[in-house]
């Protein structure tokens, strides 16, 4: 990856659009990204990793309000790294809850699945084998 890259670069590889990562900057989730001499924006590898973080919290759904109060607290530096647990603690906490939550979803639907599947067998006997019919000029038992 080049030092610096533009806008688009930075879209193309995190899947962001560019009117997104210009969002994220005006809401403050990203720092004021440096700038060329014509004003356009240049990604440093720095941006690149928070941005990469950013992803991973949207990913877990915390909303933006959270991200935007883990981007404010980053800002102010390592003294308020024990508030920036507390918020990633509390987060992971309600991530852990939903995926539980999300577990006993899937299990309900697999028994509901099997369930169908039985009826389903119950509604549709297993076909009979298939009756052969001796050959014309064979040799067999006649009834």
């Amino acid at each position: 990856m080049a030092s610096l890259l533009t806008i688009a670069d930075v879209a193309q590889h995190t899947g962001l659009t560019a009117h997104t990562l210009r969002y994220y900057e005006r809401a403050g989730l990203i720092a004021p990204v440096a700038r060329a001499p014509g004003g356009q924006r240049r990604y440093a590898a720095s941006d690149m990793e928070w941005i990469g973080f950013l992803l991973r919290l949207r990913e877990t759904q915390m909303p933006i309000g959270q991200m935007q109060a883990f981007a404010r607290l980053r800002s102010e530096g390592n003294a308020t790294a024990p508030e920036r647990r507390e918020l990633l603690q509390q987060h992971l906490a309600q991530v852990l809850a939903t995926i539980d939550a999300m577990q006993q979803a899937a299990q309900a639907l697999q028994a509901k699945i099997a369930h169908y599947e039985d009826l389903e067998a119950s509604l549709c006997p297993a076909p009979s084998p298939p009756t052969r019919k001796p050959r014309k000029g064979s040799k067999g038992s006649t009834p």
